[in-house]
């Protein structure tokens, strides 16, 4: 974070203290220690969100392009989709749970934005065709789509335990309804594979424009992980429609899978080493 210039520290440090701060209201209102603090959950994430985007804006001004050149700016393109989700969501679903899952999710996106913060570097020729635009903006809303699963997974598989415990006072009022989440998480599911689907197609001719080879997607690791994260979906909705899989366990492999995402975009350039870098 501190390489970024002093301009874009100072915004992107401000967006992560607003985020961080809607993450704090969580908590204290869902230990019920300040219920009316609650109210300021969504101006706060909106806050965060208007000044990622500011921070995009200058990019793309410096570098005369869009300002998609990295993995950074790609989890801040979908920091910015996920709190736009939230909140929409958030007219609908006014439960405390609900809010302080998606704040909690929302930061831990920051501050991986922040472990892999770097300057911008030139667009490269590739990033202006359609391939790429297509691939950028496909994979990022479907990364979007798995993060809005992955909350009503958490969700849902905390209601069941409440519920098993027969505690529910914990649930009445403070976690969406059981049924919804099971809906919501296989929205998001469903819409994360058929985004994802256009991603990698997208993506393969993207990679065959600027001469890749097949042996180079094979062997990279994020590729790989991210094919592995898409057949994962698949199996998981139609194993979901012969009713062959509980509810629990798509719960579950929906976290794993959401995992598996974060750790091919963040992971694997710290780790594995990868081309897939813009």
């Amino acid at each position: 974070m501190f390489d970024l210039p002093v301009r874009e520290t100072i915004i992107f440090g401000s967006a992560a203290a607003a985020y961080l701060a809607a993450a704090v209201v969580a908590i204290v209102q869902l230990f019920g220690w300040g219920r009316k603090c609650g109210r300021y959950l969504v101006p706060l994430v909106a806050l965060g969100a208007v000044l990622e985007a500011v921070m995009l804006i200058f990019r793309a001004i410096a570098i005369k392009a869009i300002p998609l050149t990295g993995a950074y700016e790609s989890l801040i393109v979908l920091t910015i989709v996920f709190a736009l989700i939230y909140l929409l969501l958030s007219m609908a679903i006014d439960r405390v749970w609900f809010g302080s899952v998606m704040a909690w999710l929302i930061c831990c996106l920051v501050v991986l934005a922040a472990s892999i913060a770097e300057p911008a570097s030139a667009a490269r020729e590739a990033a202006s065709t359609p391939w790429a635009i297509a691939h950028g903006i496909a994979m990022i809303l479907g990364s979007a789509s798995l993060m809005a699963a992955t909350a009503s997974a958490v969700l849902y598989l905390l209601g069941r335990r409440k519920l098993k415990q027969k505690k529910v006072a914990a649930v009445l009022g403070r976690l969406p309804n059981i049924e919804k989440l099971k809906r919501m998480n296989f929205w998001g599911l469903k819409s994360c594979f058929v985004l994802m689907t256009f991603g990698l197609a997208s993506g393969v001719g993207l990679s065959a424009s600027i001469g890749r080879t097949a042996r180079d997607l094979v062997t990279d690791s994020k590729i790989v992980l991210i094919t592995a994260v898409w057949v994962l979906l698949g199996l998981l909705l139609a194993l979901s429609r012969t009713g062959r899989l509980k509810e629990k366990t798509i719960a579950y492999a929906t976290i794993v899978a959401s995992a598996l995402i974060l750790f091919a975009v963040a992971g694997t350039l710290v780790f594995c080493g990868t081309w897939h870098v813009f």
